[in-house]
């Protein structure tokens, strides 16, 4: 298991580009994890079910840990176990129902419409590098695509005619995005500039390609999008999930249904598009104290 443990936290560090305090926090929440099953004689993370993490989130309870804390632990089991799901070291996910304690939901980090104004200027457009990222950055804050959906494109699943995409999700799920006039002329800039000077004499499928012709990574999006956040000056943390949530909730303070943000972010459940009303409840209170005489 330990091995298991070690994949998943380079895994955070490669992909997820996360900190290293939030890496040292995954790491003590997970130990903590492991010696409780080790002290219940499970050996394997195959022999575990969701009874397990009741029994856990129960003895974390009996310690007088907060919710907060509780839900953290909780939280990054969680992610363990979608990890383990998808990598194949398991064939069911054990955490899949299990909630955190009511009350500690993360808010995600958004960029104002001027920071994304910002980093969209950043790229250098008349190198075909430069061109491909503004075309990946407006693309992403267009549709709200996951980063994975991304950089994993088909060509073909572009209708730039009709304005749309097919996006692949969680599950295989299909569903069609929006592209917006904006992007769509960034993209049609894209094909016809960048993209064959890339791809040289190589072949792809992938609407996104690497100065080698080959697809994106991932990590590779990562790096882009801190190098663009830096230069652009923008202080908050940014991820390549950043851009996704500032798309969502840009439309909820723009006035779109809920609904229909959810079916564009490809959620199964409307709960989990619901934390960005929250996001803009938020941004209203700052606003209101910020700006209202009796605040």
């Amino acid at each position: 298991m330990e091995q298991l443990l070690d994949q998943f936290l380079n895994y955070l560090t490669v992909e997820k580009g996360l900190s290293l305090n939030t890496l040292e926090a995954y790491s003590r929440d997970l130990n903590k994890y492991l010696d409780f099953l080790y002290l219940k004689d499970i050996k394997e993370i195959g022999a575990t079910s969701d009874v397990t993490i009741i029994s856990f989130k129960a003895s974390l309870k009996k310690k007088g840990l907060s919710n907060r804390s509780i839900g953290r632990n909780i939280s990054s089991i969680k992610m363990f176990y979608r990890f383990l799901s998808e990598g194949h070291h398991i064939t069911s996910n054990p955490a899949a129902n299990i909630d955190p304690p009511k009350g500690i939901s993360k808010l995600p980090h958004i960029l104002s419409i001027e920071e994304v104004d910002l980093l969209l200027e950043k790229p250098d457009m008349t190198k075909p590098l430069g061109l491909r990222d503004t075309t990946l950055l407006q693309l992403l804050y267009a549709t709200g695509l996951r980063v994975s959906e991304l950089v994993s494109l088909p060509l073909n699943n572009v209708n730039l005619e009709a304005g749309y995409l097919i996006a692949y999700g969680k599950g295989s799920k299909e569903r069609l995005v929006p592209i917006g006039e904006v992007a769509q002329n960034y993209v049609k800039l894209y094909l016809e500039k960048a993209r064959p000077q890339l791809l040289g004499d190589h072949q792809s499928n992938y609407l996104f390609v690497s100065r080698r012709g080959k697809p994106l990574t991932r990590q590779g999006f990562w790096k882009l999008i801190k190098k663009y956040a830096l230069s652009a000056g923008i202080q908050k943390n940014i991820t390549p999930h950043t851009l996704r949530h500032s798309f969502a909730s840009h439309l909820l303070e723009g006035g779109a249904d809920l609904r229909s943000v959810q079916m564009m972010l490809g959620h199964a459940d409307i709960s989990t598009t619901q934390i960005y009303t929250h996001v803009t409840s938020e941004r209203l209170k700052k606003i209101h104290s910020q700006f209202h005489p009796r605040a």
